[in-house]
């Protein structure tokens, strides 16, 4: 069975919404593949500071880094969910991110660039956004700052599913907008 690599963020848990996006399109995956999920919320993170820079350097890095930065370089597919935080998202996904992007990992270098070892062929980018703001705005960093980091570990193409301007809408208005983006992300999934 292929592998996929679920990397939720999704910080208000059970009533989140971008949650409620991601858990059908993952239920839909699991028919397909062997799921490897990292809940952000619940791991043992913090972003590199001059003492932990220095203990990577001198080869020490932790266990789940490794692990995870393995698992994202075997992943036949890659899931990101993540709400809209802050013109982006969470910043727990950039230090997810900064601790498994390990050199002779996820990417090397050819003595003249960098360049990806992951065998990922398409990440999907699960997300939802209060304010109207819709894929591909500037003031959308997310699917951007994913694209740039596929290219750096070869991840393949970065499709988005998002619901956007849900704060700013009636709650039949809401239920309508995560229905259809859900029904664009089981779509996805089905040749993804």
């Amino acid at each position: 069975m292929k592998k996929l690599v679920f990397i939720d963020a999704c910080l208000r848990g059970e009533v989140s919404r971008t949650r409620r996006l991601a858990v059908p399109i993952i239920e839909a995956l699991t028919k397909r593949y062997d799921i490897t999920r990292y809940d952000l919320t619940q791991m043992p993170m913090e972003p590199l500071t001059p003492e932990t820079y220095a203990q990577r350097e001198a080869g020490n890095v932790p266990a789940w880094a490794v692990e995870a930065a393995k698992a994202i370089a075997e992943a036949d597919r890659i899931v990101v969910a993540a709400p809209f935080w802050d013109m982006s998202f969470p910043a727990v996904v950039k230090v997810f991110f900064e601790h498994t992007s390990l050199f002779d990992i996820t990417f090397t270098d050819n003595g003249r660039s960098c360049v990806g070892l992951c065998k990922c062929e398409k990440v999907m980018y699960i997300t939802t956004r209060g304010m109207n703001i819709p894929t591909g705005d500037a003031r959308e960093q997310g699917s951007s700052y994913l694209q740039a980091l596929s290219r750096l570990w070869d991840l393949g193409t970065v499709l988005t599913v998002a619901a956007w301007n849900l704060d700013y809408s009636t709650p039949d208005e809401l239920e309508e907008k995560i229905e259809a983006a859900t029904r664009f992300g089981l779509r996805l999934a089905e040749n993804f």
